[in-house]
């Protein structure tokens, strides 16, 4: 079962991580395509373009350090000065993440924009305290290492 859940979750980081780019690349090209269905985005189009490509680089990169901590799971050293940097840096892409979509609260308010931000944040809040939670736990095997 372990093995499963291991295997599935690499291939859904790493299908996420590569997906995330081409995406991301493709701002601008789907967004054309989708401004003649939608008068907004036809509009709006530069800054959104801007907008979701900026999200879209902070998601690619948070989805960069969890490969980053996933690797460090599936050698079994997960408690390492790495993972600490790793859940810092996620935290303030999400934090980032949710500060640029207040900037489209300039352009528009939807739920989902709200719901959006609030998630991004909460993410990198839980994100900066878990940071510190694994710099103990570092700091304690550390110790325990030192003593052996």
């Amino acid at each position: 079962m372990n093995n499963k859940l291991i295997k599935l979750t690499k291939f859904l980081l790493d299908f996420m991580f590569f997906a995330g780019i081409l995406t991301t690349i493709t701002v601008p090209f789907s967004f054309k395509i989708y401004s003649a269905y939608n008068q907004y985005f036809e509009r709006f189009y530069i800054p959104l373009c801007v907008l979701f490509s900026l999200s879209g680089c902070f998601a690619v990169l948070i989805i960069g350090q969890l490969r980053k901590i996933f690797k460090t799971l599936s050698i079994d050293d997960c408690f390492i000065i790495e993972n600490v940097i790793s859940l810092r840096k996620m935290g303030t892409y999400s934090i980032c993440i949710a500060l640029i979509t207040c900037a489209r609260l300039i352009l528009y308010i939807t739920p989902a924009v709200l719901i959006v931000i609030i998630v991004f944040t909460i993410a990198g809040l839980f994100s900066k305290v878990l940071s510190l939670v694994f710099q103990k736990a570092v700091n304690y095997k550390l110790e325990n290492d030192l003593t052996i």
